[in-house]
């Protein structure tokens, strides 16, 4: 097995090799801020930490490189945390154990991180590297951007002095991105009344696992399944020729991932526990047949547990399922003036019970690059869970990116590219949230664009980086950071 830190370009891999030993959910990152902060002072170089955990570090031009325009390289510290079922692994402090799977890295049974930790190793080994000849060069290592661009949102206007912005936190090699998706949460909130199971319950564990799942952005085009749609599918149809009661239900975690699992406790009579069965895993094959291809590795069981002492009430629960099935979910329209890009889309992304507080939470993410198209979805969503009787807020909305096709960066970039690899690479727009549109809020000057190598399937335990693309990406950023015109 190769050393993470042996691949070639070690400038990227032995530095990512480092992030990985750094635990560093979002809203846990105070490790990876004091590693980023050492990096840079280490170095001699000027750094500063700000209110919101964003970390600044300036690099002088190198000598003759004076006049050229100022270029920051962005990148954000934290990652999702998502886990296989039977992967025990602690984000908090545990390691990621990445290794080497043929033309890829991948982790073991974890997320990775290479979404975001190779653009910030990249930005780390620009202001590492005694031989790139670069102009003015500041790296802002913004916090939290996978909860809510907390960094993004937080950061204060005049604290960069760079004309030009390079987010390297996109997921194709060969392509530059000019926009992206605006998003907001959608939540809302049942409250129930806890009642007795009828008389001669036994308690049934219903459990939705093996789904793919994904980022809820970019991989929402993919057709995968939704383990919470999939599991209140199932509960209408045991409820309706069963009378099932629903005692607890968890799905999924992250609003930002398509939920891959979920897993709940219903009571049944005893006379109906076999019957209940049979049905579940008739309606199974129905639905696995339907995700074939999509799902292939989907497991649904129902296995006896301990009666469960209290039920959410029968009203409640028919409203929550409802709503559930009800609620608008995935792709809802694709671009008119990009081929092939998502317009708007929604997550379901959790669904979770609460015992003590007697209530039931969902989360969805709406995301769409068409601030109406957004605002219309969000008016369904809340439409849906009213009618239910839920209470619905909305909250941390975020601007879209838009276009800039005249872009001196763009055709900068385009240029590099075609010298170094002999073709001209895509222009694209992305349906996720990059920090570009906050950012540009509070330096409207800037001129942005967004590279990466090749990662697939982030926001979930099947995250990979292609390793020739890493070297690629490295190559084109230092190859532009060398064409940066002056002022």
């Amino acid at each position: 097995m190769t050393a993470i830190k042996e691949i070639n370009p070690k400038e990227i891999w032995s530095i990512f090799d480092q992030i990985l030993q750094i635990p560093r959910p979002s809203f846990h990152e105070e490790k990876i801020q004091e590693w980023a902060v050492n990096f840079g002072k280490n170095l001699g170089l000027e750094t500063i930490k700000d209110e919101v955990g964003n970390v600044i570090i300036r690099k002088p031009a190198s000598p003759g490189k004076e006049n050229c325009k100022g270029v920051v390289l962005q990148g954000h510290l934290d990652m999702v945390p998502q886990k296989n079922s039977d992967k025990e692994h602690n984000f908090e402090t545990d390691p990621i154990e990445a290794f080497v799977d043929g033309e890829w890295v991948t982790a073991n049974g974890t997320t990775l991180g290479s979404d975001n930790g190779i653009g910030v190793s990249a930005a780390m080994a620009v202001l590492a590297s005694k031989t790139i000849k670069h102009g003015p060069v500041e790296v802002l290592l913004t916090a939290t951007e996978e909860t809510g661009m907390d960094g993004a949102n937080g950061l204060k206007p005049g604290l960069l002095n760079g004309e030009i912005l390079i987010n390297m936190d996109s997921e194709d090699e060969g392509e530059l991105y000019v926009g992206c998706a605006g998003g907001e949460d959608v939540t809302s909130k049942f409250k129930y009344t806890e009642k007795k199971p009828t008389k001669n319950q036994v308690g049934m564990k219903l459990s939705v696992t093996g789904m793919k799942g994904g980022h809820s952005g970019i991989d929402i085009p993919l057709g995968r399944g939704n383990a919470i749609k999939v599991f209140f599918r199932i509960l209408n149809a045991a409820s309706e020729q069963f009378g099932a009661q629903l005692a607890n239900i968890e799905g999924g975690s992250l609003r930002n991932a398509i939920p891959r699992e979920a897993f709940g406790t219903l009571a049944v009579k005893k006379g109906n526990a076999k019957k209940l069965i049979k049905m579940v895993e008739e309606l199974t094959a129905v639905i696995k047949n339907e995700l074939a291809v999509t799902e292939p590795s989907l497991t649904v069981t129902l296995e006896k547990v301990k009666p469960p002492k209290k039920v959410i009430d029968k009203k409640t629960q028919k409203k929550l399922t409802a709503a559930i099935i009800a609620c608008p979910n995935a792709v809802i329209r694709m671009s008119d003036s990009m081929a092939g890009l998502v317009e708007t889309s929604t997550n379901l992304a959790i669904v979770k019970s609460d015992a003590k507080k007697k209530t039931i939470s969902t989360a969805c993410l709406m995301r769409s690059s068409v601030d109406s198209a957004k605002e219309e979805l969000g008016s369904r969503i809340k439409a849906v869970f009213e009618l239910a009787g839920a209470e619905v807020k909305f909250a941390g909305a975020y601007p879209g990116w838009k276009p800039n096709m005249d872009s001196a960066i763009l055709k900068a970039m385009q240029d590099v590219y075609n010298k170094k690899f002999g073709r001209i690479p895509e222009i694209k727009a992305i349906h996720a949230g990059l920090e570009c549109g906050i950012l540009g809020g509070n330096y409207p000057n800037w001129d942005m664009i967004s590279f990466g190598p090749t990662i697939r399937f982030p926001h979930s335990p099947d995250e990979k980086v292609n390793i020739a693309t890493v070297q690629k990406f490295w190559d084109f950023l230092v190859a532009t950071l060398e064409s940066i015109p002056e002022k």
